[in-house]
């Protein structure tokens, strides 16, 4: 479907996704931001109910960004991943709401190394509370499509970075180093290698799978060509900031946490058939989210 002069739900729209969203579909579209930031909550399902009312298609991008804070509170993405799902749905099921695009995670495939992944890989067994709490909501998801002939597009990407990011490797080294700028301490060993997708990709790729594909569940990973491991994004960071001689610390180890993945591999040839391609690689959306958040 074309979203243009619609209306729009957006939940976590004051986010970082969410917000390059909203910049992107509001000159064509009537949007509502529904987000914590704006005393939203998705947990106070009356109010929900109400404010959904009358739209024609939602974006559920609201989570909890922090995936590691869940090994101490494991009800952290029950709370704010499945029950805000759910209430989601129900709120759309109850005003007659049939199109939802979903961003979930490339941890709902575990820790599969260097293996590359389709939509179609299974088993899938989360490492982390947060990629559990991703794999429940796209069962929601499929479940509510299927029960009350709604239709929904759900996202798998990598990690997404750029203009307007709260969290992530990238933002935390920045922060490290205006602190002390002498030395970074880097979690696991460095070489954890993943793909970064620039905002702006994530989004033409999410709103162009929406255009295109039109089964009742239609599922999508979305990654850039490449991948980066995390001392490369630590000597890109200490050059855009313009340092030397910056000592690099290894808290040791494969992983940044418990419930990381250190290596993470998409195969992303089925959103590429619809003719996305990202425009920066993963080395290039790294350099450019650091000079983004640098600004």
């Amino acid at each position: 479907m074309e979203l243009n002069k619609k209306r729009i739900f957006i939940t976590g729209g004051a986010g970082f996704i969410g917000s390059n969203l909203v910049a992107r579909l509001k000159k064509q579209n009537k949007i509502t931001v529904y987000d914590k930031k704006n005393g939203d909550d998705l947990l106070d399902f009356i109010k929900l109910k109400k404010a959904i009312k009358n739209h024609d298609f939602v974006f559920h991008l609201a989570s909890n960004p922090d995936i590691a804070k869940s090994e101490k509170n494991p009800r952290l993405d029950i709370d704010q991943g499945i029950l805000t799902a759910f209430n989601v749905l129900e709120a759309m099921r109850l005003n007659d709401i049939k199109k939802i695009a979903y961003t979930s995670g490339s941890g709902v495939y575990g820790d599969q190394g260097v293996k590359y992944t389709k939509e179609s890989f299974g088993p899938l067994l989360p490492v982390s509370m947060y990629g559990a709490s991703k794999l429940a909501c796209e069962g929601l998801v499929s479940a509510f499509c299927h029960m009350y002939n709604m239709q929904a597009w759900i996202f798998r990407p990598a990690n997404i970075v750029g203009k307007g990011q709260t969290h992530g490797v990238g933002y935390d080294f920045i922060k490290k180093l205006r602190n002390n700028p002498r030395e970074l301490t880097i979690l696991g060993d460095g070489t954890q290698s993943k793909s970064y997708l620039y905002i702006n990709d994530l989004i033409e790729a999410v709103l162009l799978a929406i255009k295109k594909a039109n089964d009742e569940v239609n599922l999508f990973n979305l990654a850039s060509n490449g991948f980066t491991d995390v001392n490369t994004i630590a000597k890109i960071t200490v050059k855009e900031m313009g340092l030397k001689n910056v000592k690099f610390n290894y808290t040791g180890g494969s992983r940044g946490w418990k419930g990381d993945v250190p290596k993470v591999r998409l195969d992303v040839a089925k959103i590429k058939k619809l003719g996305w391609q990202a425009k920066l690689n993963s080395n290039q959306a790294i350099r450019q989210s650091i000079k983004d958040l640098l600004k």
